[in-house]
């Protein structure tokens, strides 16, 4: 009988100055279901972040002076070069990240979406021409302002969305003409390996993007050293503002944490709300920084709309995301299951109730609604980046805006009423970077500008604003006299 043989999980090494590298010590990348290796990469050196960072300021002296055309046609190269791979990419984001493969095929869509609008985006980075005849001694003299690409730019990417976040930096960088080191996710790096692949392919200048997986200590480099001229930061909140802190005169862009609510009035469509939230709530576990964690319902209409979300919640199916059924999948770690499970039974110690979920599985956590919380506890006043959503009435809406604004953080917010004039005054209190009226805070569409206030960031990403993050104006004045 013959012996069976298996075969071998596939090296990735990392990518800088256009060359595949394999000088450094080989990282098991790790199924968040059941720990199996899906991919080994190569983690780079302290030598190997200076080496990049030296080839994307030389790259830049070239990708500055590419004309809009050549970064576009790059652009279009790159997304024909994802759609094309679509399935490899789609497999690839749902082993190392758990993600339910039906959503990995979605990620991957939207990455083709970024990088045929930043395509769009590199024959629109407008400039305008200023009238300076303004007092007697400057007339003749007018001006124009101009954006110019800052330099080469560091881009540091979170786990959840390995293709789709990381594409966020990259397509309005290449569309800027910035040069870029990226350190993706340890978690997952495999996805970023692969993009680098297609840029590439399709003709970036060598060290015009370095995707190098770091440890943390290595990765300091890029907060610290001068050549850097923009850090693009997602990723946790104390580890943002530390960035910040530590980037010295450089720019610094930060997507970073939420605990989004959403405000269900007595006149909304209650069987749609809900429907909504559903989504909004479990997607991928819990684990987006815009995930519906706080619900706030009118208080008459309270009890039919809790209904018809739990009943909602209870047919969502969780298991391996490699399944075409499975709505949630795993956490990207179990230790960050057992933290989800430990505050939820925190809080029912407390006083609050389960409506629905509560158990563990290992990595999995079951799809969990809670009741009668307080704004103090940790599954209100912290992001819990878990499958947990809590559901409470409301008795006036001043009081909603309230609660909603009672919170470190000001990512997005939902509201689901048909009163203009309700909508108007949420739109113009809360303390948020987006109010979606008529949806779930969850909602983005990736040309839109996103980002927080507060806690939550600084900056926005959306194609045509990240790059304004990555352009600097410069004013020429003319005197014709």
């Amino acid at each position: 009988m013959a012996e069976l043989t298996i075969a071998p999980v596939a090296i990735h090494g990392f990518f800088v100055d256009g060359r595949w590298l394999e000088d450094g010590d080989i990282v098991d990348i790790r199924s968040p279901i059941d720990g199996s290796v899906v991919g080994r990469v190569v983690q780079a050196r302290h030598e190997h972040a200076e080496a990049a960072i030296a080839a994307s300021v030389k790259a830049f002296g070239t990708t500055r002076r590419l004309p809009a055309f050549e970064r576009q046609r790059v652009l279009r190269r790159v997304a024909q070069q994802i759609a094309e791979r679509r399935d490899e990419f789609s497999r690839t984001l749902a082993q190392e990240a758990g993600k339910p493969i039906k959503l990995a095929r979605i990620e991957v869509d939207r990455a083709v979406f970024i990088f045929n609008v930043a395509a769009e985006e590199t024959t629109r980075i407008y400039g305008e021409y200023l009238p300076l005849d303004w007092q007697e001694f400057t007339a003749g003299r007018w001006g124009i302002v101009k954006r110019f690409p800052l330099g080469p730019i560091a881009g540091i990417t979170p786990f959840n969305f390995p293709l789709n976040l990381v594409a966020h930096k990259v397509a309005p960088a290449i569309a800027a003409g910035c040069s870029m080191v990226l350190k993706p996710a340890p978690q997952t790096p495999l996805c970023s390996l692969l993009l680098a692949e297609c840029v590439q392919q399709a003709g970036w200048p060598d060290g015009g993007l370095n995707v190098l997986p770091l440890s943390n200590d290595d990765a300091s480099l890029l907060v610290t050293d001068e050549r850097i001229k923009l850090i693009s930061f997602t990723g946790s909140v104390p580890v943002g503002w530390d960035i910040k802190r530590r980037a010295g005169k450089k720019k610094v862009a930060l997507e970073l944490g939420g605990n989004a609510g959403a405000i269900v009035h007595s006149d909304a469509d209650l069987s749609y709300a809900a429907e909504r939230c559903t989504a909004g709530g479990f997607g991928y576990s819990g684990q987006t920084c815009i995930s519906v964690q706080r619900i706030l319902v009118e208080h008459s209409v309270y009890g039919k709309f809790t209904d018809l979300f739990v009943e909602g919640v209870k047919k969502l199916k969780t298991g391996d995301p490699m399944d075409e059924s499975t709505d949630l999948g795993p956490l990207i770690r179990e230790s960050d299951a057992m933290r989800v499970t430990n505050w939820v039974e925190e809080a029912v110690r407390s006083g609050a109730r389960l409506l629905c979920g509560g158990g563990r599985k290992g990595s999995i956590v079951e799809p969990t609604v809670l009741t009668g919380t307080k704004p103090e506890m940790k599954v209100n006043c912290q992001e819990i980046f878990g499958p947990v959503v809590s559901v409470e009435p409301y008795h006036n809406f001043d009081e909603a805006l309230r609660r909603i604004n009672n919170s470190n953080y000001g990512l997005q917010a939902g509201l689901f009423t048909r009163d203009v004039k309700l909508l108007f005054q949420a739109y113009d209190e809360l303390e948020v970077g987006a109010l979606v009226a008529g949806d779930i805070p969850s909602f983005r569409i990736d040309q839109m500008p996103y980002g927080g206030v507060k806690d939550s960031g600084l900056g926005r990403e959306g194609l045509r604003y990240a790059i304004e993050e990555m352009t600097e104006p410069k004013l020429l004045v003319m005197n014709l006299r």
